[in-house]
């Protein structure tokens, strides 16, 4: 598979990084964490603006205008993002169990009857051509993604885990709701527990329809290059940025 993105520059982002870790402020890292609290929900259709997002998270105030959903899609985000790094940094196994956690998290007081189940009924992603599997097959699926996991993430290099595990979790779409935001959460688990930080998908119109573009090429043609091309260049501009701003 000629995946064209150069892993080794993106492993020597990560050693610049490293060696400015302990310049790096808690105020910095925040900041990067609700970017991508609101980054992410933007891709969903949330309206909440940055500024908002910060609000509504750090603050704990209410936006006029904008549904209770939104104000919970934006905290629930943050704790799952709080859940993630307690993984990474106490090193704990990636199982299942940790992905319905994070579901759980991202569903919370929203849709509490799904949080952190698989989806009981079959589903249809609107304006893609791709169909996720019957509702029956999902336990399988993901039990058999959780297997390719543990018997690639000691060869594979972790970007391309990261992004593998990525698409083929949205490809199973195991659940109801929450499904882009719990696999691009899993995989930012991934590079972390990997030494890489969060990367950030901008959830803009052009970039959203890249990311998707990207999905439905690897679901129906089998072709990953352009979404594993997407992602380690996602990957790059957020180091490239955490860098400049520490710097």
């Amino acid at each position: 598979m000629p995946v064209n993105h150069n892993f080794q520059y993106l492993d020597e982002l990560k050693e610049q990084l490293n060696s400015l870790r302990n310049l790096q402020s808690d105020k910095v890292a925040q900041a990067f964490d609700i970017e991508y609290t609101y980054e992410s929900n933007k891709i969903e259709g949330n309206t909440l603006t940055l500024q908002e997002t910060a609000l509504v998270v750090e603050k704990g105030l209410t936006i006029g205008g904008k549904s209770l959903n939104e104000h919970l899609e934006a905290i629930n985000h943050t704790f799952a993002i709080g859940y993630i790094k307690d993984i990474a940094k106490n090193n704990e196994a990636i199982s299942e169990r940790v992905l319905l956690d994070i579901h759980k998290l991202i569903l919370q007081s929203i849709d509490n009857n799904n949080a952190g189940r698989y989806r009981s009924v079959q589903v249809l992603i609107s304006g893609a051509r791709h169909v996720p599997p019957q509702p029956y097959l999902v336990q399988k699926e993901m039990e058999s993604l959780f297997i390719w996991y543990i018997e690639n993430k000691g060869t594979m290099h972790p970007v391309l885990l990261a992004a593998e595990m990525h698409e083929r979790l949205v490809t199973i779409h195991p659940f109801i709701d929450g499904n882009g935001r719990t696999a691009r959460l899993l995989m930012n688990l991934i590079l972390l527990q990997n030494g890489f930080p969060i990367a950030i998908l901008k959830g803009d119109a052009e970039n959203r329809i890249t990311y998707y573009t990207a999905l439905e090429t690897a679901q129906t043609s089998g072709d990953k290059v352009p979404f594993i091309n997407f992602i380690a260049q996602n990957i790059q501009d957020t180091m490239q940025r955490i860098i400049s701003v520490i710097q």
